[in-house]
C-alpha cells in the first residue's frame, strides 16, 4: 500500500471512492500504477520491452506485465476506464504530410493510438519527456494531439509540470496529456495547481550509504576545484559541458546518464533508493533488481506525486461528468 502522509497529498478533494479499472503501457516500474492504487483503481494490464522491469512490477503489484507491445493483440487487452502510457518518443519522421492514422505507424505511439480505437476507455493519461512539445517546431505533439482528437475522438488537453512542484526535491519536467471521451470531462478538468512543499534532501538521503557509492578522490577532487557549494546539503550536477553547479534538490535522473552526473555534496552518487525517493516510490516499493538496473529503472520513471496529482483531476473529472450526463438524461426524460 501507498505510504498515509502520500496518499492526504494526491487524495485532495477527491471525495468518493469508486474502484474502477487501468491499463499500464510501457510500465516501467510502475509509476502510473503506485499513483492508481491510491485512488482505488484496480490494474488489470501492464506492457513493458523490458525483462528487468517486468520482475520489479511483478514483485512489487502481483500484475505480471506482458512484453513487447507491438507483439499484443488490442482485443486480448482487459477493458478499463483508464488508460496510461509513459511512452517513448521516437523520431516521427513523416509528420505532418497529411497521410492520417497512417502516419504513426512503426512508432511507438501508434500501439496508444490501436489501443484507444480498439477499446474506447472514457479516460488516458500520457507522459512523455518535455522536449516532445518543440520536437520538430511543435509538429510532433501536434500531430498526436491530432490523432486523439480527430481520429479517435477524444477530448484532450496538455501541459508541461515539474515534479519539483509536487513536492519531491527533483526537477523533472514533463509533457502531460489527459484525454475523456466525454466533452463534459474535459470542461470539468483542472490541472493541478502544485505548490506542494518540496521534501528536503535530508528526508531522501540515507544516513550511512554504502561506501561502494561513494567516488574516486582524484574525481572528488577535479569537481571541488571546479565549484563551491553554497548549499550545506546539494545535490551537484556537472552538465555535458563540464560545467558543475549544485541546488538543494537534484536535476532529473536520467537512466543513460554518466555514472558520476549526479553527486551528493560532490562526493558519491546516489543510492538505488535515494533515486526512487526523488522519484516519490514510497518505502514499501522493494528493490528487487541490480544496483544498475534500480538506477536505469528510476531513471525512466515518472515522479509518482505529479502523475497522482493529474490523475486525482482526471478520476474526478470523468466520474462527475458521467454523473452529470445521468441526471441531464433523468431530468430531460422527466421534462417530456
Amino acid at each position: 500500500m501507498i505510504d498515509q502522509s502520500f496518499a492526504n497529498i494526491v487524495r485532495g478533494s477527491l471525495q468518493t471512492k469508486k474502484k474502477g479499472k487501468f491499463i499500464d503501457l510501457f510500465c516501467g516500474i510502475g509509476g502510473f500504477h503506485t499513483a492508481a492504487v491510491s485512488f482505488d483503481m484496480e490494474g488489470v494490464f501492464a506492457s513493458d520491452i523490458d525483462v528487468e522491469c517486468r520482475a520489479a512490477y511483478a514483485h512489487n503489484y502481483g500484475l505480471v506485465p506482458k512484453g513487447d507491445i507491438t507483439a499484443v493483440n488490442e482485443e486480448d487487452i482487459p477493458d478499463h476506464d483508464l488508460l496510461c502510457a509513459g511512452f517513448p518518443c521516437q523520431p516521427f519522421s513523416i509528420i505532418g504530410h497529411g497521410k492520417g492514422f497512417n502516419d504513426i505507424r512503426g512508432t511507438l505511439f501508434f500501439d496508444i493510438a490501436r489501443i484507444l480505437k480498439a477499446k474506447q476507455p472514457p479516460m488516458f493519461m500520457l507522459e512523455n519527456v518535455k522536449q516532445l512539445a518543440g520536437h520538430d517546431g511543435g509538429k510532433t505533439l501536434k500531430r498526436i494531439l491530432e490523432v486523439l482528437r480527430s481520429e479517435l475522438n477524444y477530448f484532450v488537453d496538455h501541459k508541461v509540470l515539474n515534479a519539483l512542484n509536487y513536492g519531491v526535491p527533483q526537477k523533472r519536467e514533463r509533457v502531460i496529456i489527459v484525454g475523456f471521451k466525454d466533452e463534459a470531462a474535459l470542461n470539468l478538468f483542472k490541472w493541478p495547481a502544485g505548490g506542494v512543499p518540496m521534501k528536503p534532501l535530508s528526508e531522501i538521503l540515507e544516513k550511512n550509504p554504502d561506501k561502494k557509492h561513494f567516488t574516486s578522490e582524484p574525481i572528488r577532487k577535479s569537481r571541488a576545484k571546479k565549484h563551491e557549494s553554497e548549499h550545506e546539503i546539494g545535490i551537484w550536477h556537472e552538465n555535458k559541458s563540464g560545467n558543475v553547479s549544485s541546488y538543494p534538490y537534484s536535476c532529473a535522473l536520467r537512466a543513460g546518464a554518466s555514472y558520476n552526473y549526479l553527486l551528493v555534496n560532490g562526493e558519491r552518487r546516489l543510492t538505488p533508493r535515494e533515486m526512487l525517493r526523488l522519484q516519490g516510490f514510497p518505502e514499501s516499493f522493494e528493490i528487487v533488481c541490480s544496483d544498475s538496473q534500480t538506477r536505469k529503472q528510476a531513471g525512466n520513471a515518472i515522479p509518482v506525486p505529479m502523475i497522482a496529482a493529474v490523475m486525482e483531476q482526471v478520476l474526478y473529472a470523468g466520474r462527475n461528468a458521467k454523473d452529470q450526463t445521468k441526471r441531464k438524461q433523468t431530468h430531460e426524460k422527466r421534462a417530456v
